[in-house]
């Protein structure tokens, strides 16, 4: 707790809750819609497993990409408060724009609950995507550094308790969204026909975003805005740079080598800055593998999402949507980082073993890969309870008498009997076209899309028989096929498309006020087709009369065999991704901490990119394969890992930086010159032969 100094000087700088509410409001924002994104490609935009996964984390490698961009205009050109308002509007725009493009009635002109015009949508969400990119990335490395700004340097606990409060807002904005977004996703809206309201979940978080952008200006008048001096990381690069251009200028053997290649910027910067380069290069190149790692980690919002819709969400007390599945996640790191900070470690201290952050983040990486061969194991199991589809050209038929006397089928080489109002019970597989014969005298040459699953409804009472085949993967959980010569008004009560445990409906005739009220249990993943037959008469006891014919069974593996592998991967985060973090800062000069900040997001963002490539080189058949393969990829980096550990050594960066603090400026200026005057020498031999040469010699290296 605070004591009373440092109430008091909260109370004095009540703006920084300001900021504190800006980072919940958008926090909420961007993981509420990350939580759902993945659904919505697959069952709003009609995209496959794997195109939607590539989409996926092509947007997270963006997000993870642009703070390098933040972090440059903020320091350099507009400075923290500007560049949070200025980006934040681009967050608030794009954050709009997706929600518009889920609004499936602004194209669908026939009012059959199908937008007309998917290219629209899909433009309109990608630009929403790319608008929140370049926000929410842009504005990552500004909030935190601007909370601290409010501070002054003898007020170093309270600015501590503000990242304390600052980081609990990040967690409870993640956690918050991923409950209540899926939930929101799950209602149903629209204007002409109630579909899924993907509108709603992202309309949500687009007005958490225009709160937090009003929060954050309210403040305005009250915040400690810092003016842009320079960014470090464009000396950092800059500094880089020149060192690379000066070593190549300088590559014959007439010039004496240098312990360090860096050493070849000492012409241009001092060796203060050269030094300090060296200590985060030496921290950025353990970075190199580590980026597999977030490749595994950031499949929870896309492949183990895909993979919670083949499962039963059915808990008992409540349900649980595939996407908020990821809320596992959160709750865990909330209990695992205390246990394993107050527990484990000290276990692992008295136990006499060096266990130190190089070797934690490799048992992180360990842990991690174990998730996705839990992941494997979990799909194999629900991949034997999955429908068997057929492949290309093959196609599976069911077939379904709609007449009132029993009726003879021959389809191809299987011949069947079908009862009144009934259907067979299995599927049938043939190949693409195969020939059909209704009764005795009625032959028919029948063609359906190759790998596809249908229903063919038949209607012997016409002459001839008429046929309807209906493909099952564009159906609903539930159907109707009306028999009635009438028209029936068909009321859903509680239908939510296979994810809650019932299906009620009530029929209404046209012209009457009679009803009939019928309940199905449906389960997750599961689809019928409602046969009404002409038989049916409104009245007590009438849903008996109603016919339900199984397309296809439910999900019958259940979600909570996602949890050991949710946890082993949350292990591996807190043991990893807070590690790392630790290291990272305890390796860093003071001044160079925000450039390995900026290289530990590059990790996320290039981690992304190796999904995108992995995913696509690999085309597997089954998934729980590439489980084993992205299991595998791990497991090999973190042997790498281990050995590029094992031959690191630990710095002190402040020891560092202070030996080079006390150089005399003078004696400084005396080594930069005999450096200078050393290659002055070397020009001056080469000038006899190379005039030329000479000349840019000298333009080289003035400085």
């Amino acid at each position: 707790d605070l004591d009373r100094g440092h109430r008091s000087l909260f109370c004095q700088r009540i703006h920084i809750f300001f900021i504190v509410v800006n980072e919940f409001c958008e926090r909420f924002s961007y993981y509420g819609m990350r939580a759902v994104l993945v659904l919505y490609f697959k069952y709003f935009l009609r995209w496959d497993d794997d195109f939607a996964t590539t989409i996926y984390h092509t947007f997270v490698a963006l997000c993870y990409l642009t703070p390098i961009m933040g972090a440059i205009v903020a320091d350099s050109w507009l400075g923290k408060f500007k560049t949070i308002v200025y980006l934040s509007i681009v967050y608030t725009v794009g954050q709009v724009v997706l929600a518009v493009s889920a609004i499936h009635d602004i194209t669908d002109t026939n009012r059959d609950g199908t937008p007309d015009n998917m290219t629209l949508h899909i433009v309109l969400s990608m630009l929403g995507l790319a608008l929140i990119a370049v926000g929410t990335g842009g504005i990552k490395p500004c909030v935190s550094a601007f909370g601290g700004d409010q501070f002054q340097d003898h007020q170093e606990k309270q600015r501590g308790t503000f990242f304390s409060i600052f980081y609990l807002s990040i967690n409870a904005g993640s956690l918050l969204s991923t409950i209540i977004t899926p939930i929101l996703r799950g209602q149903e809206c629209g204007i002409y026909t109630k579909q899924k309201c993907y509108s709603l979940a992202f309309g949500v978080p687009a007005g958490l975003m225009v709160a937090s952008l009003i929060v954050f200006i309210v403040g305005s008048g009250m915040y400690i805005k810092t003016p842009p001096q320079g960014n470090i990381m464009v000396k950092f690069f800059t500094c880089i740079g020149f060192a690379i251009k000066n070593r190549f200028r300088h590559r014959t053997n007439e010039f004496p080598k240098r312990t360090h290649w860096m050493d070849w910027a000492e012409e241009k910067y001092d060796k203060l800055l050269i030094a300090q380069v060296k200590m985060v290069l030496k921290v950025l190149f353990l970075y190199i593998p580590l980026p597999m790692f977030w490749a595994l980690y950031d499949q929870q919002g896309s492949r183990w999402t895909l993979q919670a819709t083949n499962m039963d969400g059915d808990f008992g007390i409540l349900t649980i949507q595939p996407d908020q599945m990821q809320t596992i996640n959160a709750i865990l790191i909330l209990l695992l980082v205390p246990i394993v900070e107050s527990v484990i470690y000290p276990l692992i201290a008295k136990c006499k073993i060096n266990f130190t952050p190089l070797r934690r983040i490799t048992v992180g990486m360990f842990f991690a890969a174990l998730a996705f061969i839990a992941a494997a194991l979990v799909e194999i199991q629900i991949e034997r309870t999955l429908p068997k589809f057929p492949s290309s050209p093959e196609v599976q038929v069911k077939f379904i008498n709609m007449g009132n006397k029993s009726l003879d089928l021959t389809a191809g080489t299987n011949k069947v009997t079908l009862e009144a109002f009934t259907a067979n019970a299995d599927y049938l597989t043939f190949e693409q076209h195969f020939d059909l014969t209704v009764g005795s005298d009625f032959n028919y040459s029948t063609t359906l899309t190759p790998g596809s699953r249908n229903t063919m409804v038949i209607f012997p009472d016409t002459t001839p028989p008429k046929l309807m085949p209906v493909n099952i993967e564009k159906c609903p959980p539930a159907r109707f096929f009306n028999g009635l010569d009438s028209d029936l008004n068909v009321t859903i009560g509680n239908l939510d498309f296979g994810d809650v445990n019932f299906f009620s409906s009530c029929l209404c005739h046209k012209h009457a006020a009679e009803e009939c009220v019928y309940t199905q249990e449906l389960g997750f993943g599961s689809s019928f087709t409602l046969i009404i037959p002409p038989t049916f008469a409104f009245g007590s006891n009438c849903e008996q009369s109603i016919r339900p014919v199984l397309d296809m069974e439910q999900n019958s593996f259940h979600m909570a065999w996602q949890i050991p592998q949710y946890f082993l991967l949350t292990l591996g985060e807190v043991v990893f991704s807070v590690t790392g973090l630790e290291f990272s800062y305890s390796q860093a000069p003071s001044n160079m901490k925000s450039v390995l900040q900026a290289g530990w997001l590059l990790t996320v963002a290039v981690g992304n990119i190796v999904v995108l490539i992995v995913a696509e080189a690999a085309t597997l058949q089954d998934q729980w394969a590439e489980y084993v393969l992205f299991a595998s990829l791990l497991l090999v980096v973190c042997v790498i890992f281990a050995i590029m550990a094992y031959f690191y050594t630990y710095i002190d960066p402040a020891k560092i930086e202070a030996e080079f603090a006390q150089i005399d400026p003078k004696q400084k200026e005396k080594r930069r010159n005999s450096r200078k005057d050393s290659v002055e020498q070397h020009k001056e031999e080469r000038r006899s032969s190379d005039s030329s040469y000479d000349n840019e010699e000298q333009k080289q290296t003035r400085i």
